[in-house]
């Protein structure tokens, strides 16, 4: 009996071990298409997995479907699976449903829904999500105009390596008093020490 259990259990550990490496090397290989150009092959690679819930083969259909890369440009398509990556914790997914919502691209133009997932990519330390929120602060757009918050998001995206987010907090600074500015960089400070989360 304990080797009819064991040997179930090695057979169990075995059959989602291999359809891990599956999943990797089906992603890869979606992966090396798309960057060679072929398409077709990257949306055969990745179809599969993202039904099956691979956040990165979502993220990326999306992708291909919000450019028209292989296939007709689409957002509703391109929607449907950036949210479905986006809700798993994808960041870059996060972002570009932002940007989507933001921009009014396959959905009804919605501030307010563009800094929700702009909020959650920034809170995960997404350079352009920080700078994007900035944005959204600095234009009282889907939250009340604040420059203290666009300095704070332009800055955090900035120190992450996002240009326009620099842009933004140097903008910001020139209308700011010297007390906004110092408690813009305060709270930048302790985003920083939160790692972005609740900012």
């Amino acid at each position: 009996m304990k080797n009819l259990a064991a040997t179930i259990c090695l057979a169990v550990a075995l059959l989602f071990g291999s359809a891990g490496v599956s999943w990797s090397q089906d992603f890869q290989k979606g992966l090396t298409a798309a960057q060679s150009g072929d398409f077709a092959t990257a949306l055969r690679e990745w179809t599969p997995l993202a039904k099956q819930g691979n956040a990165e083969a979502q993220y990326n259909l999306a992708w291909m479907y919000a450019n028209g890369q292989g296939v007709p440009q689409d957002y509703k398509i391109a929607v449907k699976w950036y949210t479905l990556a986006a809700e798993q914790g994808n960041a870059g997914a996060q972002y570009n449903l932002g940007f989507i919502y933001d921009e009014g691209k396959g959905v009804p133009q919605d501030d307010k829904t563009a800094v929700k997932w702009y909020r959650l990519a920034a809170e995960q330390g997404y350079a352009k999500a920080q700078g994007k929120l900035g944005v959204m602060y600095a234009t009282g757009k889907g939250v009340i105009q604040d420059w203290v918050y666009a300095h704070m998001w332009g800055n955090l995206g900035a120190s992450n390596g996002n240009e326009p987010g620099g842009q933004l907090r140097d903008l910001a600074a020139e209308l700011m008093t010297p007390a906004d500015l110092s408690t813009a960089q305060n709270l930048a400070r302790e985003c920083v020490r939160k790692n972005y989360k609740g900012c």
